[in-house]
C-alpha cells in the first residue's frame, strides 16, 4: 500500500533510488565476473572497422548496462595497442546505444518477473560454488531488484502527486531547462549510471510526478553527466587512454546541447507521433533516450577520425621527465614495418622484452623500499609501473601473433615461443610484486610493524639474490648459453639454502620471544615465499636449454619413490649431468 505522509513518500523514493543504484551495480559486476573473457573478445573483434566496432560496443553496453564499464574495457585495449582511437570512439558510440537498449527492456511492465528472478537468482547463487553460475545468479537477483525498485519508486511517486509542495519542486525545473539539464547531469555523475538515472526519470514520469517535457530535458542532462564519469575515472591513466572517454563526452555533450536548444521544435513533432502510436509517458521517455543515442551514432560515426585528431590535439602524448632520464624512456622497439620479415621482427620483439625486463627489475628493486618506509606513495608508484608492464606484455603478445601469421621455419617458430614464454614470466613477476609484495608492504605500514635487525638482513640478502638471478635469466634468454643456464639452476639451489636458513632463523627468534619477529612474522614468511616464487620463475628460463643440450636428467620419475611425487618437481643441481 503506498505511503501517504510526506516523510514516507520521500523515504520510499529515496529507498527506491538507493535500491535501483545498488541493483544496477549488481547486474554489471555479475556480468563482468561471469563473462569478462567473452566481453573482451567482443571488443577485440572491433578491429574490423567503425560499423563493426559500433555493433560490438552495442553488445557490450547492453550486457553490462553501463557505458562507463564499456569505456574502461575499451581503454584497456587502447593501452595495449589493440584498438586505435577512432575505432575505440566507435565502440563507445555503440556502447551508449547498448545501455539505452537496456533501459528500454527494463522499463517494460515486468513486475511479475521480479519475484521469479529473485527466486531463481538466489537458488543459483546459493546452490553452487562454481563461479559462472553464482555470478549469473547475482545478475538475476540484480535484475529482480531493479524491477522491484522501479515499482517502489512508482508507488511512492503516485502518492507524491497529491503533495501540495510538488508544484514548488517541479516548477523551477520545468521553467528553467538549463537548470534541469545541470541537475540531471549532476545526479547521473554522482550515481555513476545513466541507466539508473533514466529509469528513475521514466518511473517518475509514469507516475505523473514530472511532465514528459521536463523528462526529456532530464534525459539529455543524464547523458551528458554519465559521459563525465569515465573522464574522471581515467584521470590517472595515460593520455592516449583518456582520449576515449573525452571524445565520448564531447559526442554526448554537443549532441545533448544541440537537442536541448532544438526542443521547442522537436517536442511538438515527437508528441504528435507518440499520440499517433499510442505511447505512454514511460515509453516516450525511454524511446527518446534510445533515439538520442542512435542519432549520435548516425551523426558522429562518420567523423570519429576527426574527433580522434581533436582529442589528440587536446591531450597530446607527453613523456614523463622522470622516465626520459632513464633507459626505460626509450620508445617501443616493436616495428610494425618488420612484421613481414620474421627474423628482424623477432629481434625487435627481443629488444622490447628486454625493455619490459627493465621495468620489472625496477619494480622488484624498489619493492624492498616499500618495506622500509611509512609513505604509501612508493607503493602507488610501483603499482603504476605494473600498469606499464601489463601494457607492454599485451603489446608484445599482439606483435608476436602478427609475426606468427608468416611462414616461420623451425628456428623462428621456436624463438617466437621462447619470447612469448619469457614475456609471460616477466608479467607474472610483476604481478607477484604488485599483488603480493606491495600488499604485504601496505599491511606492514597499516599495522606499524617492524622487522628484527637479523630478519631484515635475511630478507635483503634474499632480495639481492633474486635481483642477481634476474640478470642471469636475462643473459640466458638472450644468449641461450648452456653454461649460464647451468649457473642459473645452481643459483636456485643456493637460494633454497638461504630460504631455509632464513625461515629457520625466524622460527628460532619466535621461540626466543623476539618481539619484532613475533610482530612481523606473517609478513616475513610471506615475503620469503613470494621471493622464492619469483626466483623459481627465473630459474625455469634455463630448463628448456638444459633439456635440449642433454644436461638435464630425464629419469627422475622412473627412479624416485612414490612418496617423492608429492615434492616439488623442478630440477635442481643434482639433476644436471656433470660436465667433463
Amino acid at each position: 500500500m503506498p505511503p501517504h505522509s510526506g516523510l514516507d513518500i520521500l523515504l520510499g523514493i529515496a529507498g527506491g533510488v538507493a535500491l535501483l543504484l545498488w541493483a544496477t551495480r549488481m547486474v554489471r559486476t555479475g556480468i563482468e565476473r561471469a563473462y569478462a573473457a567473452s566481453l573482451r573478445r567482443t571488443v577485440a573483434r572491433a578491429m574490423g572497422g567503425r560499423v563493426q566496432a559500433a555493433v560490438a560496443g552495442t553488445g557490450v553496453g547492453f550486457a553490462l548496462q553501463s557505458a562507463t564499464a564499456a569505456a574502461l574495457l575499451t581503454m584497456s585495449f587502447v593501452a595495449s595497442g589493440l584498438l586505435t582511437t577512432p575505432v575505440a570512439l566507435a565502440v563507445m558510440l555503440g556502447a551508449d546505444v547498448g545501455s539505452a537498449l537496456a533501459v528500454l527492456v527494463l522499463s517494460l511492465d515486468l513486475r511479475w518477473l521480479s519475484p521469479l528472478l529473485l527466486l531463481i537468482g538466489t537458488v543459483l547463487f546459493l546452490a553452487t560454488a562454481e563461479r559462472r553460475p553464482r555470478q549469473l545468479g547475482r545478475t538475476m537477483i540484480g535484475l529482480g531488484l531493479i524491477l522491484l525498485s522501479l515499482r517502489l519508486i512508482g508507488e511512492s511517486g503516485a502518492a507524491m502527486r497529491e503533495a501540495e509542495s510538488l508544484p514548488a519542486l517541479i516548477e523551477p525545473l520545468a521553467s528553467e531547462p538549463a537548470l534541469a539539464f545541470l541537475v540531471a547531469a549532476l545526479f547521473a555523475w554522482v550515481a555513476h549510471s545513466s541507466v539508473a538515472t533514466v529509469l528513475l526519470v521514466a518511473s517518475l514520469t509514469g507516475a505523473h510526478v514530472i511532465p514528459v517535457e521536463l523528462a526529456v530535458t532530464l534525459v539529455l542532462g543524464a547523458n551528458a553527466g554519465a559521459g563525465l564519469v569515465p573522464v574522471v575515472l581515467s584521470l590517472r591513466r595515460e593520455r592516449r587512454e583518456r582520449r576515449i572517454p573525452l571524445g565520448n563526452l564531447g559526442f554526448r555533450t554537443v549532441g545533448a546541447l544541440a537537442v536541448l536548444a532544438a526542443l521547442p521544435w522537436i517536442l511538438p513533432l515527437a508528441a504528435a507521433e507518440a499520440d499517433r502510436l499510442g505511447l505512454g509517458p514511460v515509453q516516450r521517455v525511454v524511446l527518446f533516450h534510445l533515439g538520442f543515442n542512435l542519432t549520435l551514432v548516425v551523426l558522429f560515426l562518420p567523423v570519429v577520425s576527426v574527433a580522434a585528431r581533436l582529442a589528440e590535439r587536446w591531450l597530446p602524448d607527453r613523456a614523463d621527465p622522470q622516465t626520459l632520464a632513464t633507459p626505460l624512456g626509450n620508445p617501443s622497439h616493436l616495428d610494425e614495418r618488420s612484421i613481414d620479415q620474421p627474423r628482424l621482427a623477432l629481434a625487435c620483439a627481443t629488444r622490447e622484452v628486454l625493455r619490459m625486463a627493465d621495468w620489472v627489475e625496477l619494480m622488484l628493486r624498489r619493492s624492498i623500499d616499500a618495506f622500509q618506509t611509512v609513505d604509501k606513495t612508493v607503493i602507488g608508484q610501483i603499482e603504476r609501473m605494473d600498469d606499464q608492464v601489463d601494457r607492454m606484455n599485451n603489446a608484445i603478445k599482439h606483435y608476436l601473433v602478427q609475426v606468427s601469421r608468416n611462414r616461420l621455419d623451425e628456428d623462428e617458430s621456436g624463438r617466437c615461443m621462447e619470447i612469448a614464454s619469457f614475456t609471460v614470466k616477466l608479467e607474472h613477476i610483476g604481478d607477484i610484486v604488485e599483488k603480493n609484495l606491495l600488499q604485504l608492504a601496505r599491511k606492514r605500514i597499516d599495522g606499524d610493524r617492524r622487522f628484527s635487525s637479523q630478519g631484515w638482513t635475511e630478507l635483503t640478502d634474499l632480495h639481492a639474490r633474486v635481483l642477481a638471478n634476474l640478470q642471469l635469466a636475462l643473459n640466458v634468454f638472450v644468449s641461450s648459453d648452456v653454461e649460464t643456464a647451468r649457473q642459473l639452476v645452481q643459483e636456485k639451489d643456493r637460494f633454497r639454502a638461504l630460504e631455509r636458513a632464513s625461515a629457520t632463523g625466524h622460527l628460532t627468534r619466535l621461540r626466543e620471544g623476539t618481539a619484532a619477529s613475533i610482530d612481523s612474522s606473517p609478513i616475513h614468511l610471506d615475503v620469503i615465499r613470494d621471493l622464492a616464487q619469483i626466483n623459481s620463475l627465473l630459474a625455469s628460463t634455463a630448463y628448456p636449454i638444459l633439456e635440449e643440450s642433454g644436461d638435464l636428467l630425464t629419469s627422475r620419475l622412473r627412479h624416485e619413490s612414490l612418496e617423492s611425487l608429492t615434492t616439488e618437481r623442478e630440477p635442481s643441481t643434482s639433476e644436471i649431468t656433470p660436465r667433463a
